[in-house]
C-alpha cells in the first residue's frame, strides 16, 4: 500500500499540471480584444452598403439575396438606418431602425436597434456595431462587435474585387474570426 500512495499523490501531480496547461492554453488562445478603427466620417459613411458577407445569424434567415442597408442622417443628429434583402420569393423584406455612435463624434463604436423607439430606453435593444476596417475611400468595410459574435463585410456597390475579398479574410483569421462561418451573400 506505500507504494500507491506516491503513485496516487504523483498522479495528482501530473493531472493538475495538465490542467493547468490545458487552462493557460485557452487563455493564451483567445484572441485579442476587438479594436476599431481610430476614426469615421459619418456624413462619409452615410448611403447604400451592399452585404458581401457575414457570419450567418436569426434576423436574416428570410434573407435570399440583395442584402443591404441605407444610411440616413437625420436632423436631430441620429442615423436612421434601412435593412432590406429580398427574400427567396423575391419580395423586399425591410426593417427599420436607428443608430447612435458611443463616444465622440468620430468614434468608430455605434449602438443600433430595431426595436420600436419607445423601447430605445431599454439597453438590451441596442446592439453593438464596431466598424473593424474601412477602406480610406469609403467603398468597403467590416463591421462586428466585441465578442465576434456577428461579421458584415459591406461594399458599396453588390460586388467587391475577389483580391480585396481575400485580403479582407487574410485580415479576418488574423484578428481571431473564425472563417468558416461567413458566408458569402447573393447580390
Amino acid at each position: 500500500m506505500r507504494g500507491v500512495q506516491p503513485f496516487a499523490r504523483g498522479l495528482r501531480t501530473l493531472l493538475g499540471l495538465a490542467l493547468l496547461v490545458a487552462a493557460s492554453s485557452a487563455v493564451l488562445a483567445q484572441p485579442a480584444p476587438l479594436q476599431t478603427v481610430p476614426s469615421v466620417d459619418v456624413q462619409r459613411y452615410m448611403g447604400t452598403w451592399h452585404e458581401i458577407a457575414k457570419y450567418p445569424n436569426w434576423f436574416q434567415k428570410k434573407c435570399a439575396s440583395s442584402t443591404q442597408a441605407t444610411y440616413s442622417l437625420q436632423a436631430d443628429g441620429r442615423v436612421q438606418v434601412l435593412n432590406r434583402c429580398k427574400t427567396d420569393k423575391g419580395e423586399w423584406s425591410e426593417a427599420l431602425g436607428a443608430a447612435r455612435q458611443i463616444g465622440g463624434p468620430t468614434s468608430a463604436q455605434l449602438k443600433v436597434r430595431f426595436a420600436p423607439e419607445w423601447l430605445s430606453f431599454i439597453p438590451v435593444v441596442w446592439g453593438d456595431y464596431w466598424i473593424i476596417d474601412l477602406d480610406a475611400d469609403y467603398q468597403w468595410v467590416v463591421v462586428s462587435e466585441p465578442q465576434r459574435e456577428y461579421l458584415w463585410i459591406l461594399s458599396r456597390t453588390p460586388q467587391m474585387p475577389a483580391a480585396t475579398y481575400q485580403a479582407l479574410l487574410a485580415k479576418l483569421d488574423k484578428l481571431g474570426f473564425d472563417l468558416k462561418r461567413i458566408e458569402p451573400s447573393k447580390p
